[in-house]
């Protein structure tokens, strides 16, 4: 049975996950979830993000730390090998994802490190671009991208590829703009589903408060709600907001679209957008403007009208998800 399970999960972390995430990615374009919110800039931010830190500088880790270990550490090679798959999906599972809810929590947390994590906040909307959209020098410090590469060098190669389908998929969900999670809070007899599902995994409505703009709305939670793949870290730690809605406004309430190649390269490439913190001269935490200016700035770009701005802007995107819902419920 085991077994099995690795066959499929094996499976998912090739092509299966590249067949989610086209899936998504066509339900999130044929229901305009991105609308004019997602314009030239933020696709060249989007894209970047993707080939750069995802595909070139997390597998260049990897690679090149399994070829520097064999000459560092001989003796460690395969040392894991009698470690059951059961126990060794386990040991990834908990060292992988506990080590990025710290790594990502401090980005939060200590303000001359946030303006590495930052590129992953500015993006006014959200869908599946989001899981990958992160600053490259903020990817090549990923701390569990070394911590895994050694326990793989000690023998768990298997059970890191399961992790790594098993966690691809729950945080491309946990970003993505359907709310796939909404049933369970609708229909009673799911509830105490849903209890255990959103303090056990990442859920679009937990991780879209931590994309939220504000926290003025009581939905919206950006000091909190770190944990990736696990939730559960944030029940632990004490910074867990659970409230089942979604926000009315997502990224940064300051943002001003810096040039793609700052938020992918900086503090190599700097932000010409004077103010900024990605700027040369730019503060290291940018204090948060109202909901209601971040609004109106966001109404001056998409042309909503002025008159109950936020209401609009909440409206429309709650008739967005709730078309996604639909026609993902009649695909399933």
């Amino acid at each position: 049975m085991i077994k099995i399970i690795q066959q499929v999960l094996d499976n998912l972390n090739g092509y299966g996950l590249s067949v989610l995430v086209l899936f998504l990615g066509i339900l999130e374009f044929s229901f305009g979830l991105y609308k004019k919110r997602w314009n030239k800039n933020e696709k060249l931010v989007d894209i970047a993000c993707f080939v750069l830190p995802k595909i070139v500088i997390r597998p260049a880790i990897a690679y090149f730390g399994l070829k520097f270990l064999p000459a560092v550490i001989p003796a460690f090679s395969n040392q894991f090998d009698w470690v059951s798959f059961g126990w060794g999906v386990l040991i990834i599972a908990i060292a992988d994802d506990l080590t990025q809810y710290w790594y990502h929590r401090l980005h939060h947390e200590i303000p001359w490190l946030w303006r590495f994590h930052r590129t992953h906040h500015s993006a006014p909307y959200m869908g599946m671009a989001m899981a990958s959209r992160q600053n490259a020098i903020y990817t090549l410090f990923f701390s569990q991208t070394y911590v895994t590469t050694i326990l793989v060098y000690l023998g768990l190669g298997a059970p890191r590829i399961v992790v790594g389908a098993i966690k691809s998929t729950i945080t491309t969900l946990a970003h993505s703009s359907i709310p796939w999670d909404k049933p369970f809070y609708k229909y009673k007899v799911l509830h105490p589903v849903a209890w255990v599902l959103e303090r056990l995994i990442s859920t679009p409505a937990t991780h879209h408060a931590h994309h939220a703009a504000t926290t003025d709305d009581g939905v919206g939670y950006y000091k909190g709600n770190f944990g990736n793949m696990f939730f559960l870290w944030d029940i632990i730690f004490g910074t867990a907001h659970i409230s089942r809605q979604y926000p009315a406004v997502y990224g940064i309430s300051h943002y001003e679209e810096d040039p793609w190649y700052a938020q992918l390269l900086w503090p190599i490439f700097k932000s010409n957008v004077v103010g900024s913190e990605l700027a040369a001269d730019g503060p290291m935490v940018k204090q948060d403007i109202p909901i209601q200016k971040h609004v109106e700035q966001h109404n001056e770009l998409t042309h909503l009208p002025e008159p109950n701005a936020v209401a609009a802007y909440r409206e429309e995107e709650q008739q967005i998800l709730k078309e996604v819902t639909l026609q993902a419920g009649a695909n399933f």
